[in-house]
């Protein structure tokens, strides 16, 4: 199973009043990530996949423990658990670059496609199917 690395800037505006990351800016790292990862397939080839739009229809964090500022970048590395009809979940660590034994979330979000000419859900398609296998963590399925 392969996963997607995203290095994420650390902004001096991420901080709040206790000195640390706050919890909701979590939320706009993964969406960076996710971005970065979804996106891999579809533009720069001419793909119409994940173009269309997609929501989230669910996050789920686990904060493990607090990260401060500084000028290095953290890792996001984000992997898909579940692949449905009509949705997916991707799982994320986000964690130290030199020491990845250092994690400070666990999260998991899921992925709706959605077709924004009609307003409504749509199924993923084979070509998507295909791209989000390769990051399919297959131990997830079995437990």
């Amino acid at each position: 199973m392969a996963r997607h690395i995203y290095r994420c800037p650390l902004r001096w505006s991420d901080m709040d009043a206790f000195g640390h990351v706050n919890n909701v800016v979590f939320l706009r790292y993964l969406e960076e990530a996710r971005i970065d990862f979804m996106f891999r397939l579809a533009p720069g080839d001419g793909s119409p996949s994940f173009s269309g739009g997609s929501v989230v229809a669910r996050h789920e964090i686990d904060y493990v423990r607090p990260l401060v500022h500084r000028h290095e970048p953290v890792i996001i590395e984000s992997w898909v658990t579940k692949i449905s009809a009509a949705s997916l979940t991707i799982a994320y660590e986000v964690k130290e670059e030199d020491d990845p034994s250092t994690v400070y979330v666990r999260a998991s979000t899921i992925v709706v496609p959605f077709n924004l000419e009609s307003q409504r859900p749509r199924r993923i398609s084979a070509e998507e199917k295909s791209f989000l296998e390769k990051y399919l963590d297959k131990a997830a399925l079995a437990a």
